[in-house]
């Protein structure tokens, strides 16, 4: 039995599939966010873990998008996708592609040390939004 409520017009599935959903998607972009606030924070002194969670989401959705249309291309494609993504971490941070790279580095590693610690507890897998090939 499909338990809903509504809100509003819009109806929300009480199944425990869309719920869940939509919990693993929050947790995984806030420790996408985690990452990327302790890159901006060590690279460029940025203050502000909301800007980073903004810069997961906005990388998730260019990561998706580039990765649809290009990212079956071999080689160049993974390329043109994680450039994409690098492009996004440059255009929200100050400082150049340089910066950009070191950001993402700090991301990534940091969220896969999160991540290993909540797997390793039993928590959750290996994956994030907001960081890629995490």
């Amino acid at each position: 039995m499909i338990e809903t409520a509504s809100l509003g017009a819009v109806p929300l599935q009480m199944d425990g599939v869309g719920i869940d959903s939509l919990i693993v998607f929050g947790v995984s972009l806030l420790i996408g966010a985690l990452g990327i606030y302790l890159g901006a924070k060590v690279i460029v002194d940025a203050e502000d873990y909301t800007y980073a969670i903004i810069t997961a989401l906005i990388g998730a959705v260019v990561w998706a998008v580039v990765g649809f249309f290009f990212g079956w291309v071999p080689l160049l494609g993974p390329l043109l996708v994680f450039v994409a993504y690098l492009a996004v971490i440059n255009a929200r941070y100050p400082g150049g592609w340089v910066d950009a790279a070191a950001i993402t580095l700090i991301a990534w590693i940091s969220v896969l040390a999160v991540l290993y610690v909540l797997a390793f507890i039993g928590v959750t897998g290996f994956d994030a939004i907001g960081v890629p090939g995490i």
